[in-house]
């Protein structure tokens, strides 16, 4: 197993670096850089659209030209120490590989537009994300497995109809749209003022005792959590009753049932075992696509100060060391979950073994 393990974290190399190949090359074809960001705010508090597109901050000056759009009327030397500031000096080649040199040493520079480095704001943004993205996997686990497991009992019968019904609709309605819903209904949106709309704690939370904290915390995390559980809690059903419904029509079920054991034994005794190898392989896919898919959305839209809401802010504004930086964590949690997902398989079942491969 310690040979499999370590072949794959080896080919984490070669993802995350094509991961930001493909990012960077992409990057390159994108109008409106950092420096027209710059630009655009100078020539009268535009933004960035403007100056690519050519809008009022477009003025002409007898005194030099730049390749830049809504750059005329700056003084060419400024242009110029703007390049090397940001690094545009140098060919793209040479950019790309001191970024990668950089990379390999987790040193993911410093923003273009906060006095503070890209290491130190994810480490400040990450455990925002991360919170939202566990919480969000437990709750359609907790939920799901049981639920599927009852499904797979009752295949066939009004409560399996009904509950099927339900999830269909919950797997149809996008996240964010759900969120919309929730804050409607009960953040002050139109109805009901159960739930904070912003943030993941109140502004005197520092002086709330320990309890209060705790309250405070779940209080204010309950919205976006369900809302990024929808669509996973969906998905992870009818993989859970799915896999119970293959493994219960097995020879080895019948014996155990003529053997006399109970109902309950032979679920959670012998079938449970088998038919969570496919739930447990689902794990990666279901934290990814919450802690990927979710966080971006449903962190703009609960004001809520994680890495998905800062990759945001960071791709508005074309801050590309945050953009990369956040790429670059986003990747590489998403590889190690993989892995993570490979050890629980042994884990669940021994018989399993990923050496014997070829």
């Amino acid at each position: 197993m310690g040979a499999y393990i370590l072949r794959r974290l080896l080919l984490v190399i070669p993802t995350l670096l094509g991961v930001l190949i493909i990012n960077f090359a992409l990057v390159q074809f994108v109008p409106g850089g950092p420096i027209e960001q710059i630009i655009a705010e100078l020539e009268g508090g535009g933004n960035v659209l403007e100056s690519v597109t050519g809008g009022s901050g477009d003025v002409e000056i007898e005194t030099g030209t730049s390749d830049y759009a809504g750059a005329r009327g700056l003084p060419p030397d400024f242009i110029e120490e703007l390049e090397r500031e940001f690094g545009f000096d140098k060919p793209p080649i040479e950019r790309f590989l001191n970024m990668v040199w950089n990379y390999s040493r987790f040193d993911f520079g410093e923003s273009y537009f906060r006095s503070i480095s890209v290491v130190d704001l994810v480490i400040e943004k990450l455990p925002v994300s991360i919170s939202l993205g566990l919480w969000s996997t437990l709750i359609a686990y907790l939920i799901s497995i049981p639920l599927g497991v009852r499904k797979a009992v009752k295949d066939g019968s009004p409560f399996d109809t009904w509950t099927s019904g339900a999830i269909i609709v919950g797997y149809a309605i996008p996240g964010f749209l759900f969120a919309i819903l929730l804050i409607v209904l009960f953040a002050g949106g139109s109805y009901y003022r159960i739930f904070p709309l912003r943030g993941l704690t109140s502004d005197d939370w520092e002086t709330l005792s320990l309890m209060g904290k705790i309250a405070d915390y779940f209080w204010h995390i309950t919205l976006p959590t369900i809302a990024l559980s929808i669509s996973g809690f969906a998905t992870l059903t009818l993989l859970t009753k799915n896999s119970f419904l293959d493994e219960i029509k097995k020879q080895y079920v019948m014996t155990a049932r003529a053997k006399g054991l109970t109902e309950r034994r032979v679920l959670y005794g012998h079938v449970f075992r088998n038919a969570m190898l496919i739930v447990i392989a689902g794990f990666p896919a279901v934290f990814i696509g919450i802690f990927f898919g979710g966080s971006l959305i449903i962190e703009v839209l609960f004001s809520l100060d994680g890495l998905g809401r800062l990759g945001f802010e960071a791709a508005v504004q074309r801050d590309y060391p945050v953009v990369f930086g956040t790429l670059f964590v986003f990747g590489l949690i998403g590889l190690l979950v993989g892995i993570l997902s490979d050890l629980m398989y042994v884990l669940v079942d021994p018989r399993i073994d990923f050496e014997a491969r070829t």
